[in-house]
């Protein structure tokens, strides 16, 4: 029997990167799913695509409710859109700011406010938010992402007090750096797409970017009625970059 047999999981972000990898691997574990972006993310049996944007709260609503009347509840709550913001503290403007704290805070807040009177009548609600090493690490020039992930560290405690009474368990993920289409775009930006992509794998210990699959691991293990016992957790699956100080090794090759 797959792990998510009989659960419906809503999933944000779900048009690319760890957001559809989610997707994919909770559909492959019995769940039907609602996927939601801004912009359509792709249909199939067992997935109902949503068209919403986390920083337009009755679009939020809409989409929630779509999920529960087409599947008819919900139990699994999966935070994954967010969006980057590269530069120092003195390098963003005020509206960057506040846009980037719209999308990667309140846009949680918003999902978790509509999803939580479903998930409440669930048997083994979960909420797991993406967060990010860069809310654990001094990463440098990301001074507003980094600020925005500490909060949903923060929130994501925060939210796991509250409803522990009440059997909603709230987890967070914190990926180091992987192999998206969202990275793709930073890189192909950068002035040396080969020399910034070598920087961003020699800094995680293990050398290498994580795979979109594998954050979707973590996300599973931290939504999967197997661990009941886990609320108010961030998991690290960063490659070691968080916990290891390990000595500069040339790479193979």
């Amino acid at each position: 029997m797959n792990a998510f047999d009989g659960f419906v999981a809503l999933v944000t972000g779900a048009a690319s990167g760890i957001g559809a990898a989610t997707v994919d691997a909770l559909e492959k574990a019995g769940a039907r799913v609602g996927a939601l972006d801004i912009e359509n993310a792709s249909g199939r049996d067992g997935v109902l695509p949503l068209v919403a944007d986390v920083t337009d709260g009755p679009s939020i609503d809409a989409a929630v409710e779509q999920v529960v009347g087409e599947f008819g509840r919900l139990d699994v709550l999966v935070n994954v859109a967010g969006i980057g913001a590269a530069g120092t503290v003195e390098d963003n403007s005020d509206d960057e700011w506040r846009h980037v704290f719209d999308v990667n805070v309140l846009g949680m807040v918003r999902t978790a406010r509509a999803a939580l009177p479903h998930l409440r009548r669930a048997g083994h609600p979960a909420v797991v938010n993406v967060c990010s090493v860069a809310a654990i690490a001094g990463l440098p020039q990301r001074a507003l992402y980094s600020a925005s992930k500490g909060a949903v560290l923060s929130l994501t405690l925060a939210m796991a007090a509250d409803l522990v009474d009440e059997g909603v368990r709230v987890n967070c993920i914190c990926p180091g750096t992987a192999d998206t289409p969202w990275v793709g775009r930073l890189l192909d930006a950068a002035p040396d797409p080969v020399a910034e992509r070598s920087a961003l794998e020699a800094r995680q210990p293990m050398g290498r970017l994580g795979s979109a699959q594998e954050i979707a691991a973590g996300i599973l293990f931290l939504a999967a009625p197997t661990s009941s016992f886990v609320t108010g957790t961030a998991l690290e699956v960063d490659g070691g970059m968080a916990g290891l100080r390990v000595p500069a090794r040339p790479r193979p090759g």
